[in-house]
């Protein structure tokens, strides 16, 4: 998968080679990086200049991503044109390999947040790409951001079906109303979208500590928001499993979650979101 973003991303050019954390060679992955434009190193000492009214707004660069799987090479270019078509096919194969490639991407930004110090690191969604594509090539090729043979996808739906419902569920009213200062925002909201980010990721103890604080926040703010039946089926749901959310973020704290509480913490955040969901949709 390839993606192309307008600006530059904290990641620094170059190629990065990626595991699953098993030590073998399965699931290894090659991120790369490549900067099309780059503005020159800041100078040490910062220079101020004049701005001329109207003055043209300066050129972005462009950032070329490249995910690789470089752990399951084709054995012939007609097995990987095969794979290609096939793929592409399907909205369920695109999909999957848009978010692969994403997942990879943004594993990337958060080491590098994390790395630096960087509160403000932010994760990158695939519909922010000016330019996706899919293809095969030799490994030269792809180290180097090229290809045999590839397909452009339309940037504008490309990523998760959930993403696309959830964007359109963030109505440009709602923006407006909290800068101008008639709404605001529940400290909940912030907390379960981490918490989905975290998931997504595959950091599934960040995510149990993000549900409980999130889950014990939603509680107190969301209490009696909405006159529905189904918001209080809900909330009365997330009262009575409110002890799952901290068990699991207590085994977080010791370590790796097993999969009954990867699954718990799953369906809790899932049920977070349907509230926030229902809430926005009968907000307007």
């Amino acid at each position: 998968m390839q993606f192309e973003f307008p600006g530059t991303l904290a990641v620094p050019d170059g190629r990065y080679l990626a595991r699953d954390g098993s030590g073998g060679e399965q699931g290894q992955r090659v991120l790369v990086v490549e900067t099309d434009g780059a503005p020159p190193p800041p100078r040490r000492r910062r220079r101020v200049k004049q701005a001329e009214p109207g003055e043209k707004s300066a050129s972005l660069p462009l950032t070329r991503v490249t995910a690789v799987r470089a752990q399951e090479p084709f054995e012939s270019a007609e097995e990987a044109s095969h794979w290609l078509e096939q793929t592409v096919a399907a909205d369920d194969s695109t999909e999957a390999a848009i978010d692969e490639a994403i997942a990879l991407l943004n594993r990337a930004l958060h080491a590098q947040a994390i790395a630096s110090a960087d509160p403000s690191g932010a994760e990158l969604g695939a519909g922010r790409a000016a330019v996706v594509r899919i293809g095969h090539g030799s490994g030269k090729e792809v180290a180097s951001g090229r290809f045999t043979e590839a397909k452009a996808l339309d940037a504008r739906t490309a990523g998760s079906r959930r993403h696309q419902r959830d964007d359109q569920l963030r109505p440009q009213e709602r923006v407006a109303a909290v800068l101008g200062g008639r709404e605001s925002l529940d400290a909940c909201e912030s907390l379960i979208l981490r918490a989905r980010a975290d998931l997504d990721a595959g950091r599934r103890r960040e995510a149990a500590l993000q549900l409980r604080v999130g889950l014990e926040a939603m509680l107190v703010e969301l209490d009696g928001a909405l006159a529905d039946p189904g918001h209080d089926e809900d909330m009365t749901e997330l009262e009575g499993r409110r002890s799952e959310a901290g068990a699991a973020a207590n085994a977080a704290l010791r370590g790796d979650l097993s999969v009954e509480e990867e699954h718990r913490v799953t369906e809790l955040v899932e049920l977070c979101e349907r509230v926030l969901r229902r809430r926005r949709v009968l907000r307007g």
